[in-house]
């Protein structure tokens, strides 16, 4: 139903207006009695099958929703309803921010494929924390950058700045530093300034006070992430390796937006920015595997890029994916694609 008579009406408009459209309807409909009710009835897949354990955290589906998509955390619980295991909130900068000039976003139809040059537009960490108060057990993730204005040589402040307005209110927190449409944003991957940043958040993190859950005490400290670029050579996932094992941090998300636009079909390929879906399949998939492979499994991954199907998210898992995040698919085939992957993952167990 949605492929054939909702998803032609919305592509017929700008897609960020939609985007806004969509986000109101889902809001406005979901405080309808029952509404919520038959989301889950129609979306969710409810077995404990599917449960897994990863850096520490209980997913109840291993099918999360990418960051870029709530970015304010605005509709994280009504999201919930559609079978997410888990939503990542975000991009977040410590001061709000209106983003790169519009229009920003543009759908490449022909290849399934979605350009975006947002630019981290959001309302900032703070107005996010209050909505994020309200949560009543959704798995929450946390996507943290810099500000535009902000020097790379001041990046670690931003990020600082975000962890600790977030941390008392997300699950886990992801370091962005792979998006192409924030200026010199991406110089952050180099090992040197990747290294102390991370280290920086850790020894931060590590610093919490512990907590007691179930009686038992634990540490304070929460899974940090690093979310990578796919353009990476080899070297250059060599070195996150070496980062992540170093820093201690608990996993990488693999992977952001491409600035590649090879094998493309569509007329407005030559925009500049991101480009996600269906082009992304492939390269996202094998980095996954060169870092599961190279590191010997010694970290989680979450594998996020081009999954359009059920047999595109098994083979991300099955290349060392611990759990997978679905945006531009879920645009292009609709909140049914989370229980087909759902119901794919069961027919492997």
């Amino acid at each position: 139903m949605y492929k054939t008579f909702i998803r032609p009406i919305l592509f017929c408009f700008d897609p960020e207006k939609v985007h806004h459209f969509t986000f109101s309807l889902i809001r406005i409909v979901s405080k309808i009695p029952g509404v919520p009710s038959l989301f889950r009835f129609l979306y969710q897949v409810n077995d404990k099958r599917l449960e897994t354990e990863v850096f520490g955290l209980k997913f109840k589906n291993p099918v999360g929703l990418a960051a870029g998509f709530d970015k304010n955390a605005v509709l994280y619980k009504e999201l919930s309803n559609f079978g997410f295991g888990f939503i990542e909130i975000g991009t977040l900068t410590p001061k709000g921010q209106p983003g790169n000039d519009k229009k920003r976003i543009f759908r490449l139809v022909e290849d399934s494929a979605i350009i975006n040059r947002m630019g981290f537009n959001n309302e900032g960490v703070l107005e996010a924390v209050e909505r994020l108060k309200k949560n009543n057990g959704v798995l929450i993730g946390g996507n943290i950058g810099k500000n535009k204005v902000t020097l790379n040589e001041d990046a670690t402040s931003d990020y600082e700045i975000c962890f600790d307005a977030l941390y008392d209110y997300v699950d886990y927190f992801v370091v962005n530093v792979s998006s192409p449409n924030t200026p010199n944003l991406r110089a952050l991957q180099e090992k040197e300034p990747l290294t102390q940043l991370l280290q920086t958040l850790q020894n931060k993190n590590l610093a919490k006070p512990k907590q007691t859950r179930g009686g038992a005490e634990s540490s304070g400290a929460k899974p940090i992430l690093l979310k990578i670029a796919p353009d990476l050579t080899d070297e250059q996932l060599l070195d996150i390796i070496d980062i992540v094992k170093e820093t201690k941090i608990a996993g990488v998300i693999a992977t952001n937006t491409t600035i590649s636009r090879s094998g493309l079909r569509s007329c407005n390929q030559t925009e500049t920015g991101g480009l996600s879906g269906k082009p992304l399949t492939s390269r996202s998939t094998e980095v996954i595997r060169f870092l599961s492979q190279k590191s010997n499994k010694a970290f989680p991954i979450i594998g996020v890029g081009g999954i359009h199907s059920a047999e595109d998210a098994l083979e991300k898992l099955e290349a060392g994916a611990s759990l997978i995040q679905l945006y531009t698919g879920f645009i292009y085939e609709g909140p049914a694609l989370v229980k087909k992957i759902n119901k794919a993952i069961l027919s492997k167990k």
